[in-house]
């Protein structure tokens, strides 16, 4: 088949990528960011921004199957997280429809559920995105539902933090406190369960909505590990990784979550509301509607997917080290969480 993936240049991007090639299907990459892996000379790429629709006749061309993973992410501005992620993915799906692309797979995430009252969480509850990632996130799946209602076959898939090879951004800071020998803070005990997901059966699930029949597929699908423990168990498989000796140390919620506040209203620390807020609480939802339907397995649990990412950093470090932006694909402006490592 012919896959369009726009955000081939991101951190899922590239994974799926690999993920198709590996299986001989024909890919277009559709990215404002270059193309700058081995495998462009395997690749279509596409080089622009996903909301320029004078690029969609381009984009679409010859193609089968679109997978919209392209979005502005939580550090982005609410102006440019609500233009790209909601008038983007509209104009996408405008063009999708006028074209008879064959199915139109969405990529969302579980922030449209808001901070959980209860777990596991499924499919049908009520959706409360907190902050403009989350409530963009929200708007372009109800975007998804009225164009589904115009006969696209359009499955959407809400998956679970994710890691794996290429990801940085926030887990960059544990993967390096591990690599130099720092132990690493979480909030409360870190007893919670916290359901995570490798990037490898995120794309699973990708494929599998894009081969199966249509009717098990064009509806919500909740991904993630279907092993997992407390945030403790994670954060502590990745020191041992490490081979220091370090352990994980607890912080008292309610100061942290303050001072987490206060950095972030000054402009020194990376980390947005959604993940302080929800850190010390338990986080994990049901997979089973993607079992029964799509017969997704998940090969990786929570602690060998922190691990298979911790040993990809590990092995890249030296040419990561000297980037940053507020993607997944690069290490975050660490702020004053900086000096953390002095601490711990």
């Amino acid at each position: 088949m012919r896959f369009l993936v726009t955000g081939g240049a991101g951190f899922m991007g590239i994974n799926l990528i690999r993920f198709l090639r590996a299986r001989g299907h024909q890919v277009r990459s559709y990215d404002v960011a270059a193309f700058d892996y081995p495998e462009a000379a395997q690749i279509d790429e596409l080089r622009g921004d996903i909301r320029d629709i004078a690029l969609h006749a381009r984009a679409f061309e010859g193609i089968d199957v679109v997978v919209h993973c392209a979005a502005a992410l939580p550090l982005c501005t609410p102006e440019e997280i609500m233009s790209t992620d909601v008038e983007g993915t509209r104009r996408l799906l405008d063009t999708a429809v006028a074209v008879g692309v064959a199915r139109f797979i969405h990529i969302s995430s579980t922030a449209v559920y808001g901070v959980p009252d209860h777990h596991p969480l499924v499919e049908d509850d009520r959706l409360i995105g907190v902050g403009p990632y989350g409530e963009a996130k929200v708007q372009a799946e109800a975007l998804c539902v009225s164009y589904r209602d115009k006969g696209l076959c359009l499955p959407v898939l809400r998956p679970k933090s994710f890691v794996g090879p290429e990801r940085l951004g926030v887990f960059e800071l544990l993967y390096d406190f591990a690599f130099q020998g720092h132990g690493f803070p979480v909030l409360g005990s870190g007893d919670n369960l916290y359901q995570l997901l490798d990037v490898e059966d995120l794309c699973a699930a990708v494929y599998l909505c894009a081969t199966e029949e249509r009717e098990r597929v064009n509806t919500v699908f909740n991904i993630g590990a279907a092993r997992y423990g407390t945030l403790r168990q994670g954060f502590q498989a990745v020191l041992d990784r490490a081979g220091h000796g370090k352990r994980v140390h607890s912080l008292p919620v309610a100061p942290a979550i303050w001072a987490l506040r206060l950095l972030k209203a000054l402009g020194l620390s990376p980390l947005y509301p959604w993940i302080y807020e929800t850190a010390a609480k338990e986080s994990f939802v049901s997979i089973d509607r993607a079992v029964t339907r799509l017969g997704y397995a998940p090969r990786h649990s929570n602690d060998e997917a922190l691990i298979r990412n911790y040993d990809w950093y590990v092995a890249n470090r030296d040419r990561i080290a000297a980037r940053s932006g507020v993607t997944h694909r690069v290490p975050w402006k660490r702020g004053a969480l900086a000096l953390a490592r002095f601490v711990f």
